[in-house]
């Protein structure tokens, strides 16, 4: 029988070993291309990472406003976007699963079955995403903005709350939640933000509003650096964000978890909303645009 005293330590520590195995390669790979560096803003990526990271530790999730930021002020090709997401946000995701497994309640067989299928779906993901041409990449996550806006939509509205108290799920229900995981997973390497989807799923299986926070963090923080490394592998990623925003993005969840801990987030949902749809605008008419003749 799994409890939460056996599994706890267990979880912690692997979440610490892949954010140091992340961290190593992501040095390396920084240290081997440091003269190459992507033509952006240590300052401006710094920002965004701090911003992101600090609204995904009150749950509006980091990559939609992420992408929208890398848009708007010309920070990130689109064809990397997918990867840079998983590799800038890996620590600081990592740091958020630390913190909200031990103060947030859920059943350890629930907890640690859909954290591995989120990762398995992951290692699908990435191998395919990596290679995708930028089109393709725009495309997807021009429609993946879309259905992210929906989500955040159905959130702002209410609609995924849940009142309940139940912390796990068995049968039925829990295979239908490992397999929704599952791909949830593999729509966040192409870019998908994770929390907003998990939320609802959790909202549909019953389970009360709270396990959603240790079941979206602790399947990015497991997931994103075994992505993130792929992408590493492939150079498909912008290193000089990736590594600003996994220094930044830090600072932003300990003072959103240990400090701000909540803020009024109902007209702060209907701006991401707005900017999440125009995001998604953007990409789509990039997408569908000819490609220029060199």
């Amino acid at each position: 029988m799994i409890n939460k005293e056996m599994i706890l330590p267990v979880l912690i520590a692997a979440f610490a070993v892949l954010g140091v195995i992340l961290a190593v390669a992501l040095i390396r790979d920084y240290q081997k291309h440091k003269n190459q560096l992507e033509p952006n803003s240590w300052t401006k990526t710094g920002l965004i990472g701090f911003i992101s990271n600090f609204l995904d530790t009150l749950g509006i999730g980091s990559f939609a406003t992420e992408t929208a930021m890398f848009k708007f002020f010309r920070q990130s090709e689109d064809r990397v976007i997918p990867g840079t997401l998983n590799v800038a946000n890996a620590i600081p995701t990592i740091a958020q699963a630390i913190i909200y497994t031990q103060i947030v309640e859920v059943e350890p067989l629930t907890l640690v079955l859909m954290l591995l299928s989120a990762v398995a779906g992951s290692v699908l993901g990435a191998g395919i995403v990596a290679k995708l041409p930028e089109k393709k990449i725009q495309l997807t996550m021009g429609f993946a903005l879309f259905v992210t806006a929906g989500f955040l939509v159905a959130k702002a509205l209410g609609y995924m709350e849940t009142t309940g108290e139940v912390i796990g799920l068995e049968g039925k229900m829990l295979a239908i939640g490992v397999g929704a995981n599952f791909v949830l997973g593999a729509l966040m390497t192409a870019g998908i933000g994770l929390y907003a989807p998990c939320m609802a799923l959790v909202a549909m299986l019953g389970m009360s509003a709270k396990t959603a926070f240790p079941i979206m963090m602790g399947s990015c923080a497991m997931l994103m650096p075994v992505a993130g490394l792929k992408f590493i592998k492939e150079g498909a990623y912008n290193r000089r964000a990736s590594f600003a925003i996994a220094i930044t993005g830090v600072f932003g969840v300990l003072i959103a978890a240990y400090i701000v801990k909540s803020l009024p987030m109902e007209y702060l949902r209907w701006l991401v909303v707005l900017v999440v749809i125009y995001t998604s605008v953007v990409m789509l008419r990039s997408a569908l645009q000819p490609k220029a003749i060199k």
